[in-house]
């Protein structure tokens, strides 16, 4: 195969601070490759910078794209190669989609800007492309806002403007993170079916090395913004030669060798729980539209029950109302923590009862306030439900939540922006164990980290709840998570409990041909 991007010395720079160090990679023509490495390995950074997409960021070195080298080419020359001979999937699309157009707007932008068709052309085109992406009534989504598709739907959207002028190289940044296990896969099933018929060439970055083993033919292992060992995939996942490779490949998360305490106490149950809001019907109906139908389940103490499913499924609806963090009106059904009716509380009462369950949310980022530090933040539980407590010894049980979650003193004044993404998610736990509660929500609280980091936090909760006791519910897309945490599962699909059991059975024998797909396609 021919050489199609050659990457000669690449050294980006933040200011002073280099953040891509020398790096050389090739991609040839109809190749997939990816680009794999921890959180701040430079990965984005380099793919970015085959484009120059980041005007902070300081070159040296080369980048060969055909004729081109593209580090020192004009700008005029860049945005003729951009989207045209090469196009690029950014990581979340609901940021990289422009809010204001429709997503057949921006499909049509391309194909007008690039090809030259007319608007009625390059609306047919672009119905075209959504339709070959797997978007349902591609005809009426081709009008609507990002905002109104689901994850799964915006990616399509933006792998459908990608490809639009049919580029010889796609650069996708990690283009199935956050997205269900079936979504992802058929994400990937289709980058394939598009490489293979089209013959571009892929550049795929990711920190799933799962992934990477079904797609790739190469791989380039970056630590530290160097690479570290690059090769076929067969080969460098079977027989890695650098330390850093054979750490990232024994991250994946190990199952649970636990199984459910049928003696342990329950401490949180559900009776027919059911959530539905109301959708306008006509100009002056409405018609509740069910999310969650007659859910029942029972937690015990001190274990975790995994609740999977896809986007839609009804996972977050159904802990949100778990905690009573839906409207009341919504909510259908009995919820019971110990001894105690969470469905009857309201006003003091149920803040009063809030000790006793905490959540932690999918993105620190956003569910941090920015402007607190560290301190404010872990410590504002304690200002709440323990006021009696002084300043000297709020921050002395915030130090040492801190040193339980891996954090250290001198983080106390620094503020969310200032961490990486595992050490917010640390902070995020610290803020709702410090409490103490007896049941503690995790919406997705790996999905977005790298895996030796994801295996740092399944650790974490698994010490915490053996320390103490805590019972988790644990909502997540990725399977494979959830047999390293979860003693009982629950499948759910359209808002209904499809099967549940015991996470060793479910996953050795699921009943359910939709188990099997989710199984099927997260542990392939």
């Amino acid at each position: 195969m021919s050489e199609l991007l050659k990457v000669e010395g690449l050294t980006a720079r933040f200011g002073q601070l280099v953040v891509a160090d020398a790096v050389s990679f090739s991609v040839a023509a109809g190749e997939k490759v990816a680009l794999v490495g921890e959180s701040g390995s430079g990965k984005t950074v380099t793919a970015q910078a085959i484009l120059r997409l980041n005007p902070d960021v300081g070159l040296t070195g080369a980048v060969h794209y055909g004729r081109d080298e593209l580090v020192a080419a004009p700008e005029k020359r860049l945005r003729q190669l951009r989207g045209r001979e090469i196009g690029m999937i950014f990581q979340e699309p609901m940021t990289a989609l422009n809010p204001v157009y429709t997503v057949g707007n921006q499909i049509i932008e391309v194909l007008q800007l690039h090809l030259g068709l007319d608007k009625a052309a390059a609306r047919a085109e672009a119905i075209r492309l959504l339709t070959r992406t797997g978007i349902a009534e591609p005809a009426r989504k081709v009008d609507a806002f990002p905002f109104q598709l689901s994850g799964g739907q915006r990616q399509r959207a933006m792998i459908a403007m990608a490809l639009a002028a049919r580029p010889k190289l796609l650069v996708a940044d990690e283009p199935t993170t956050a997205l269900d296990v079936t979504v992802q896969a058929q994400i990937l099933d289709l980058l394939a079916d598009l490489q293979r018929e089209t013959g571009m060439a892929v550049l795929f970055i990711t920190h799933d090395l799962n992934l990477v083993r079904r797609f790739a033919d190469r791989v380039v292992v970056m630590q530290a913004g160097r690479v570290v060992e690059s090769g076929p995939v067969d080969r460098v996942f079977g027989q890695p030669a650098h330390a850093y490779t054979r750490a990232l490949l024994a991250s994946r998360p190990t199952p649970l060798d636990a199984e459910p305490d049928d003696q342990a106490p329950v401490r949180l149950a559900a009776r027919r729980l059911s959530v539905s809001y109301r959708r306008k019907r006509g100009w002056f109906g409405h018609e509740p539209v069910p999310i969650v139908s007659g859910v029942s389940l029972s937690l015990p103490a001190g274990q975790t029950l995994g609740i999977v499913g896809e986007s839609g499924s009804g996972k977050t609806t159904l802990g949100l109302a778990l905690m009573r963090l839906i409207d009341a009106a919504a909510v259908r059904g009995e919820v019971e923590l110990d001894a105690m009716r969470l469905d009857t509380l309201s006003g003091e009462a149920l803040r009063r009862s809030r000790h006793d369950f905490q959540v932690v949310f999918q993105d620190p980022y956003a569910s941090l306030s920015p402007r607190l530090t560290v301190e404010e933040i872990v410590g504002e539980g304690l200002s709440l439900h323990q006021p009696e407590l002084s300043a000297a010894q709020r921050r002395v049980r915030v130090v040492a939540m801190l040193a339980e979650v891996g954090l250290d003193e001198v983080v106390l004044e620094r503020y969310p922006h200032e961490f990486s993404g595992g050490q917010r998610q640390r902070i995020a736990i610290a803020r709702a164990v410090i409490l103490r509660p007896k049941v503690l929500l995790l919406d997705e609280p790996t999905s977005a980290l790298d895996a030796t980091l994801q295996k740092q936090v399944i650790e974490l909760l698994l010490g915490l709840q053996a320390r103490y006791g805590i019972s988790y519910l644990f909502i997540s897309h990725d399977l494979a998570v959830i047999r390293a945490l979860a003693h009982q599962v629950m499948v759910l699909k359209s808002g209904e409990v499809i099967e549940h059991g015991a996470t060793q059975a479910v996953f050795a024998a699921p009943r359910e041909p939709y188990t099997q797909a989710l199984l099927a396609a997260a542990l392939a």
